[in-house]
Order: C-alpha cells, then sequence, then structure tokens
C-alpha cells in the first residue's frame, strides 16, 4: 500500500458553468488536473479560492470535502476530496 502525501500542483484547469445535474447548485467551479508530488495526475474540483486566480504550477493540498447530498435534507451526505491552494489560511 503507498500512502500519497495529498500535495501537488495546477497541471491544467478548466471552470464548469453548466454542471451536470446535483452539481448545478455549486456552478460556476473549476475542475483542475492536479499533478501530485509523487507524480501521479489526477482530477479534482478546487476549493477555497477566494478572489484568488488559478494559475498554471499552483502549489495545491487535498482536503476532504462534502461533494452533495442525495435526496432531501435528510438525505445521504457524499463526502470526496477536492484541491485548496497550499497553505490555506480560513478567515
Amino acid at each position: 500500500m503507498f500512502a500519497f502525501s495529498g500535495r501537488g500542483e495546477v497541471y491544467s484547469y478548466t471552470t464548469i458553468y453548466e454542471a451536470p445535474a446535483g452539481y448545478d447548485e455549486t456552478a460556476p467551479y473549476t475542475v483542475a488536473l492536479v499533478k501530485l508530488a509523487e507524480g501521479p495526475l489526477l482530477t479534482a474540483q478546487l476549493t477555497d479560492l477566494g478572489d484568488q486566480p488559478v494559475e498554471i504550477g499552483m502549489p495545491v493540498e487535498m482536503v476532504t470535502r462534502r461533494l452533495r447530498q442525495d435526496g432531501d435534507e435528510r438525505g445521504m451526505l457524499v463526502y470526496g476530496y477536492k484541491f485548496r491552494p497550499a497553505g490555506f489560511v480560513p478567515r
């Protein structure tokens, strides 16, 4: 088993304005191809950007975030990984 560090950099990115069903409440949002420090590339949504522009090569770190809620207010919450700017400090 191999544990990845969760750190990497933005390799490429795009902003989604017309989101698929189930994600339309969060549009627009940015999805990036992230190159992990260990080498592999993966796709993930970026979060905690605020007014900070996304740039190729921008250092990012993985965080666990809520992706969606299935059904009504008592429905199942679905969590997954996203990436935020490295060194992010909540305000």
